[in-house]
């Protein structure tokens, strides 16, 4: 009995801090403090993820209090006390074939949704926009191939260079940008080492390899500015190198397009990678 009242206790204490941190269960575009669970979805995959997520949950919550049941009642059935004299039984043919089928049953009921979640993220779908992101020591580069001959660096912002409401260790000083609801197609490589592009509230994590393109999707459902890191140890500034991408309307990209046709562009400009290597050794 008191190890039943402890049980409970503690299920009782779970219960309360987790309702006490309910505002704190997820974030959109970034973490927030306290955050437990992912982030909010921003695209169709994440809605995905986010589903297949608890759908796991919920059957592996099943599993251990299944467990942890069997667990009690072997605790107060068949302990010394209550059961003097123990049984010798070795084998029970049904229970070995149950617990062999049913969980093979369990694997197959999870393998089609997670087939089906692999299918979307892999399969990209026919894009309205491409955009590059090179992944360098430490900072991204991007460039539009549909849009224009341009390339823009962007690094993160030191202490002093943030506005209000921009994340610590997340802003950046040229944000990725992209239209809302539209398909964008994300190419990545890397110019040095092994990085990852990953964004949380897209549902998207890509390597960016030296001498190989990789690629990726996501479709944004809603406005805003939505931040993400090289997501591989990339060597000692791997912790600051985020990753920035403002959402807009069509209309706000378009515009910026034309401005970063003239602000970036390659013939009037010296190359990103020496800015991007100036800016960082005058840190």
């Amino acid at each position: 009995m008191l190890l039943l009242k402890r049980l409970t206790m503690l299920a009782m204490i779970v219960v309360a801090t987790v309702g006490a941190a309910e505002p704190a269960l997820a974030g959109l575009g970034q973490p927030s403090p306290w955050q437990l669970g992912l982030q909010q979805s921003a695209t169709p995959v994440m809605d995905n993820i986010i589903w297949f997520h608890d759908f796991l949950l919920y059957i592996i919550t099943g599993i251990a209090a299944f467990v942890l049941a069997l667990l009690i009642v072997v605790m107060l059935r068949f302990n010394a006390r209550a059961n003097p004299i123990p049984s010798r039984t070795t084998h029970n043919t049904l229970i070995e074939i149950a617990w062999t089928i049913i969980p093979i049953m369990i694997l197959m009921f999870i393998a089609v949704p997670s087939f089906k979640l692999l299918f979307l993220q892999l399969n990209v779908p026919p894009a309205d926009l491409t955009v590059k992101a090179t992944g360098k020591q430490w900072y991204w580069s991007y460039s539009y191939p549909d849009n224009g001959d341009f390339e823009f660096d962007s690094l993160m912002l030191k202490e002093g260079e943030r506005k209000e409401g921009q994340p610590r260790l997340l802003a950046v000083d040229n944000e990725m940008v992209v239209p809302v609801n539209k398909t964008v197609r994300v190419i990545t490589t890397g110019a040095d080492v092994i990085h990852s592009f990953a964004v949380p509230s897209f549902g998207i994590k890509i390597d960016a390899i030296p001498g190989r393109i990789n690629e990726t999707w996501f479709t944004a459902t809603r406005e805003g500015i939505y931040y993400g890191q090289c997501s591989e140890l990339c060597g000692k500034d791997h912790a600051f190198m985020p990753i920035a991408v403002h959402v807009v309307s069509e209309q706000a990209f378009s515009a910026w397009v034309e401005d970063a046709k003239k602000k970036f562009a390659r013939d009037e400009a010296p190359p990103s990678s020496a800015v991007a290597a100036a800016q960082l050794l005058s840190r």
